[in-house]
């Protein structure tokens, strides 16, 4: 029954996301996402029938670690101070968004540990849980969406900082980024691309004095 404190983590995870998008694009001249009602918390704007219904539903059936995705905040990059430059940071924040719930979660896990006496062990037990939960599934959708391909986050980043050679080298994978994912996630690629990371990341937690395993 993990899932019951999963889904709701997750939900608030890739919304918070992709807020940090469009609220990056309106910083930075855009107000697309502002005007067509997606700079909101309201869950229902940002729902995409397979990756915020479906594929947590599928997650939690199939005993699979909690993920999935919100509908991409709608941005116009010419409508950006200056587009190429501050596309990659409207790419970066989402993944930026993730890095800093985790650290936050992982904070509020010690907290809720400390305060075990004065809470009691049956909701400190499920808070820790929950906070647990938290830590993980948002350093995996950082580390999943700053992997370089396009579309993902960090294609967007390297498409707006690359030099012009290396951005034409670059570009040539464009068309064929997705098929790229789908080929990692099929060969079992992908889990190791962001289990490898998020170790690392717990490691650097409990070196901070944040342990949440």
């Amino acid at each position: 029954m993990e899932w019951l404190l999963q889904v709701p983590i997750l939900l608030f995870s890739i919304i918070f996301h992709e807020y940090a998008h469009g609220y990056a694009a309106y910083r930075h001249g855009d107000d697309t996402a502002y005007l067509m009602g997606r700079l909101t918390f309201n869950p229902i704007p940002h729902i995409d029938p397979f990756g915020t219904i479906l594929m947590p539903a599928l997650c939690a059936l199939s005993g699979l670690p909690m993920f999935g995705w919100a509908r991409p905040v709608p941005v116009n990059p010419l409508r950006l101070d200056r587009p190429r430059a501050d596309m990659s940071w409207v790419a970066f924040s989402g993944p930026l968004s993730n890095l800093f719930l985790a650290v936050l979660s992982a904070l509020l896990y010690k907290a809720a540990a400390l305060a075990v006496p004065l809470t009691g062990p049956g909701l400190a037990s499920t808070l820790l849980t929950g906070l647990r939960f938290a830590v993980i599934i948002n350093l995996a959708l950082a580390f999943f969406n700053l992997i370089p391909i396009y579309p993902l986050d960090g294609g967007q980043v390297l498409l707006g900082r690359l030099p012009d050679g290396a951005l034409r080298v670059y570009e040539k994978h464009v068309p064929y980024g997705i098929y790229i994912i789908f080929a990692l996630i099929l060969t079992g690629v992908l889990k190791h691309v962001i289990i490898v990371p998020v170790y690392y990341a717990l490691t650097l937690l409990a070196f901070l004095g944040l342990p949440v395993i």
